[in-house]
């Protein structure tokens, strides 16, 4: 078969997914599918260097892009602190978000520093957040509260130095304050331990929270994809478990858990549709499975293990690997149905075929259980705004200890740089705001997006052309990390913090403002390379 003909099918198959997607039910694309994250969780036994770490892929094109370094303050007594809600906004550039202010409540004396990201990530002590969120069932839902979750993650950050004091204040602020959100999982990262933190709503008009929390052995990795996970629980266990004083009544009470008559779960109770999501199930299968395919899990089973023990010990590359996958290889392979013939008549993968695009379907014709969080869908997604690793690690000093490893959009064609929880300041592009304001050549979010853009039209060659670039810079920043923490650490053992602090933020700063050039200049390349193929 010729080129010409081959290139007739290459247009036929982008004809027939545009019909296809003009299918979606318009409800799938506008509420469930734009918004989803995954969060993958390391107890400190189970990762390579001791480190404890949660991480985050931030998959919605309507938070924000831009992030910055908050400083530690000090207040006055009697000082309030304004909480606000976020809310949708279709008025500016692009979708985005807005923030409204839902009241106040009392400052505290004095705030930790802490990385500003959409969901605040990290503060100086080392304390590192995650979020998923699952939806949980309507009914629960409740407009009267004040917290929500950025304002949730914020709060933590700003006050707690551990995981289990994180989660005992968001109990005392959803009691008296109440939540205003849908059901969502926080993975709480301190330098011992890894909690998954799951909360829904009191109920239509009522004010409080109804909560559980799950901490992940020391031995074990997590996931959690969008869907509650947690389901028995053993509040005699304190190690493990913590729960509200209401777990069991406002399930009792709207019939979702007869006692004596079955065993109590939690997401079976709080998040029952959930369960059901093909798109969260599939990506939990394929955490646990790249991770522990000695397992040999069953990709279609309804419910995995809460955690399980990896079969090697997790490292920055493998976690990184992991949140850049789409399936490859497996039997959901979301390039694996795009194919066409080539001039000796063999059906091969199309150049064009690219599962970050808005069909991402398995099969041309019948798209595996639908759209939205019901369909399919990979860990890598084309709509993420950034996405982060964290590590917390108690044998450094805090200024080093904590880090995030932040990618910005799409993490498959991007690259993490290391933040250090010290930092003082980050590049300017990375403070530039991308939604609000639209496409801008200042904004470090519109580089990355741009590149993925263009990627997407041949991702068969372009990936290549990608790779070549990320890939050498990505395996330099993980192996000069211990370096540049050997060298910070000496001149904090000098008592010379400020300097640490200083060489640190310099370090992050450099590697920020060239992995946006590199951005930049490789979309060019790509974009005069295949000019004539667009």
């Amino acid at each position: 078969m010729n080129l010409k003909k081959t290139f007739s099918i290459i247009l036929l198959i982008a004809a027939f997914q545009t019909f296809v997607f003009a299918q979606i039910d318009k409800s799938d694309w506008e509420g469930n599918f734009p918004d989803g994250c995954t969060s993958i969780t390391v107890g400190k036994k189970a990762s390579v260097d001791g480190s404890v770490q949660t991480s985050h892929t931030d998959d919605s094109h309507r938070t924000r892009s831009e992030m910055d370094m908050k400083p530690a303050m000090k207040y006055k007594p009697g000082t309030m602190q304004s909480v606000y809600k976020r809310v949708a906004c279709d008025t500016l550039a692009m979708p985005a978000y807005q923030f409204k202010k839902t009241g106040e409540i009392p400052q505290v004396e004095s705030t930790y520093a802490y990385i500003n990201t959409a969901y605040p990530c990290m503060n100086e002590k080392q304390l590192a957040i995650g979020e998923s969120t699952f939806g949980g069932r309507e009914v629960l839902q409740s407009d009267k509260g004040l917290i929500d979750c950025t304002q949730l993650c914020q709060l933590m950050l700003e006050r707690c130095t551990t995981a289990r004091d994180a989660i005992k204040l968001a109990d005392e602020l959803t009691k008296k304050y109440g939540w205003c959100d849908a059901g969502e999982c926080l993975t709480i990262a301190d330098k011992q331990e890894v909690w998954h933190f799951e909360i829904v709503g009191p109920g239509k008009d009522k004010l409080g929270a109804v909560w559980v929390a799950q901490r992940v052995p020391d031995d074990n990795i997590s996931v959690n994809a969008n869907a509650s996970t947690v389901k028995e629980i053993d509040l005699k266990n304190t190690e493990y478990f913590m729960a509200s004083e209401n777990i069991y009544s406002v399930a009792k009470e709207n019939g979702w858990y007869k006692e004596g008559q079955e065993t109590f779960r939690f997401s079976y109770a709080y998040a029952p549709e959930s369960r059901t999501s093909l798109a969260s199930r599939r990506r939990e299968w394929r955490v646990f499975d790249l991770m522990a395919p000695s397992l040999k899990l069953d990709p279609n089973a309804e419910n995995y293990p809460f955690s399980v023990k990896p079969d090697k010990p997790v490292t920055l590359e493998w976690m990184q690997r992991i949140f850049s996958d789409y399936f490859e290889g497996t039997a959901f392979d979301m390039t694996k149905d795009l194919t066409v013939a080539n001039d000796s008549g063999r059906m091969v993968i199309s150049p064009m075929a690219n599962p970050q695009m808005p069909y991402d379907m398995n099969k041309m014709l019948k798209i595996n259980g639908g759209w939205g969080w019901r369909g399919e869908r990979p860990i890598a997604r084309w709509y993420t705004m950034y996405a982060t690793i964290t590590q917390s690690r108690s044998w450094l000093p805090d200024e080093v200890g904590g880090v995030v490893w932040l990618a910005l959009d799409n993490v498959v064609t991007s690259v993490y740089i290391p933040v250090y929880c010290s930092v003082t300041d980050l590049p300017k592009p990375y403070k530039t705001p991308g939604r609000t304001k639209g496409y801008n050549q200042e904004s470090a979010w519109w580089a990355f997006n741009r590149l993925g853009t263009l990627a997407a039209h041949r991702w068969g060659d372009m990936r290549k052309d990608i790779d070549k670039t990320w890939k050498p810079l990505q395996k330099e920043l993980f192996s000069n990390q211990s370096k540049i923490e050997n060298d910070a650490v000496l001149l904090i053992n000098q008592k010379k913090n400020k300097q640490a602090i200083e060489n640190l933020t310099k370090y992050t700063n450099e590697w920020g403002t060239k992995v946006v050039k590199k951005a930049w200049d490789l979309g060019d390349f790509l974009w005069t390379k295949y000019d004539e193929l667009f």
